[in-house]
């Protein structure tokens, strides 16, 4: 049962070949260049790291975005976890 005032979050991502990316829930793209991507979607920040990275369609009133390029890393950062994460992320994510 759905409590009352609680909506129910949706973030997919559907990666092909480590070349194409395909996201939903995305509130945000907080930064970008051809080697990271930060985001924040309905469930948290996201880190995006590769090379050759470019957006390929963007739509934040859909929550949709698709990208293209060399995929190394995808990194998800835990709400609940900001006190005890210090790195660069932590500081950028405050």
């Amino acid at each position: 049962m759905i409590e009352p005032g609680k909506v129910n979050k949706q973030h997919d991502l559907h990666m092909r070949s480590r070349k194409q990316l395909e996201l939903t829930g995305v509130q945000n793209v907080e930064s970008f260049d051809s080697e990271e991507f930060l985001l924040h979607t309905e469930l948290g920040h996201l880190t995006i790291r590769g090379n050759h990275l470019h957006i390929k369609n963007l739509s934040l009133e859909n929550g949709m975005l698709s990208l293209e390029g060399n995929v190394h890393s995808l990194i998800y950062l835990d709400p609940g976890s900001q006190g005890k994460n210090k790195g660069l992320l932590g500081k950028l994510f405050k």
